[in-house]
This record gives C-alpha cells, structure tokens and sequence, in this order.
C-alpha cells in the first residue's frame, strides 16, 4: 500500500479544505491510501509549552512522517507569495533526511489557499517545490488536460491546487478548485504506486 503525507498549515480553514480534499483523490487510487498531518503554529514565547497533539484535526507530523511515506503533498496559506513560516519552520528541521536521501525518488506535490485573487498562489507554490528538489523528489503538477484548469475563475494552477478564499469566514472550495485538489491527490498516488511497481 502507498501511503502519501499530506502535510499541511491552515489558519482560518481554506488550506486544510484543500488538504481533504487531496486525501479524496489520493484514496480514490486503488493501491494508495492518504496520511493527514499538520504543523503547530510558531510563537515567539517560549515558557509556554505547546501540547503534544493538537486540540483538534489531524495530529502534528514528525520526520518519521516524511521519512515512511510513499509521496508527500505539501501545503500552506500564502504569506506574502511564500509559505507561512510554521510550515516553513518545519520544512528546514528535515537537514538529517536530506543528508540520508530519505525522500529522494518520491513523488510531491504543492497546495495553498489566498483571500486574493492575486495574493501570490503562484510564487507561493513555486516556492514551496524547492526544498523538495532539493531532498530529490519528483514534482507533479496538473497539466492543461485537467479540463477545470481551463475555465477555472478562482484558484488552480499548473503548479498546483490552490484556493481563493475572498471574504468568506468559511471556507467553501468551488466545484474547480475541489476537483483539481483531488486530481492533484490522485495523481501523485498514482505515480507513488506506479514507483512502488504495483499495478494501477
């Protein structure tokens, strides 16, 4: 069984609906199955001790996380066309799976979520693939063949899914946005399982 991280940080709700809906897609591919795991927040005081699992929703990921599974999606809340710093933060604590290669050869994937139409999804995602090559892994993206890529008016991209959240304090994914999130999900299972050498 493929097993593919999803890895993510949301604040107000968009990125985390965008990481099930990932899950969806990777569960859809017979041979795959998703693990949902996020970050916590950084905080600048540091006498008071962060719990061990959060409150509520999935629980925090550890390195044995990255380093178990099959293929890894990665997202974040756009920060200023860069991925928020919790998740960043985690994403440079993975210097001793590098040196190992622990990740080298796996498919990844990248996501994110902005209140704005042009609040930076794009560098965000393009950002967020770079310490992935850099631990080896093979990037996937979601071609043009992807019909809802074509005539999309909110989020998605070549680069990955994404999300515009606008006003809304709940986070409602359109039609588009939640079937490109999927496909990017079963997409990258497919080719975990493919590099498994398992039959689809």
């Amino acid at each position: 069984m493929a097993e593919i991280l999803v890895l993510f940080y949301s604040r107000k709700g968009g990125t985390a609906e965008l990481a099930r809906q990932i899950c969806r897609g990777i569960e859809s591919v017979p041979g795959a199955q998703a693990r949902l795991r996020t970050v916590p927040p950084v905080t600048t005081v540091i006498d008071i001790q962060q719990p061990p699992v959060p409150n509520d929703g999935p629980p925090y990921a550890s390195v044995d996380d990255l380093v178990q599974c099959d293929g890894l999606v990665l997202g974040s809340p756009t920060r200023f066309g860069n991925m928020a710093a919790p998740l960043k933060h985690f994403i440079d604590g993975t210097s001793a799976i590098w040196v190992s290669g622990a990740m080298a050869g796996k498919p990844a994937a990248v996501f994110t979520s902005t209140q704005t139409m042009h609040g930076g999804q794009e560098s965000t995602l393009i950002t967020m693939m770079l310490p992935l090559l850099h631990h080896g892994m093979y990037i996937v993206g979601l071609p043009f063949t992807e019909a809802a890529l074509t005539h999309t008016k909110s989020g998605g991209s070549p680069y990955g899914a994404s999300h515009v959240a606008g006003t809304s304090t709940q986070p409602r994914l359109s039609d588009d946005e939640r079937t490109l999130a999927q496909r990017l999900g079963r997409r990258v299972a497919e080719l975990a399982v493919r590099l498994g050498g398992t039959q689809l």
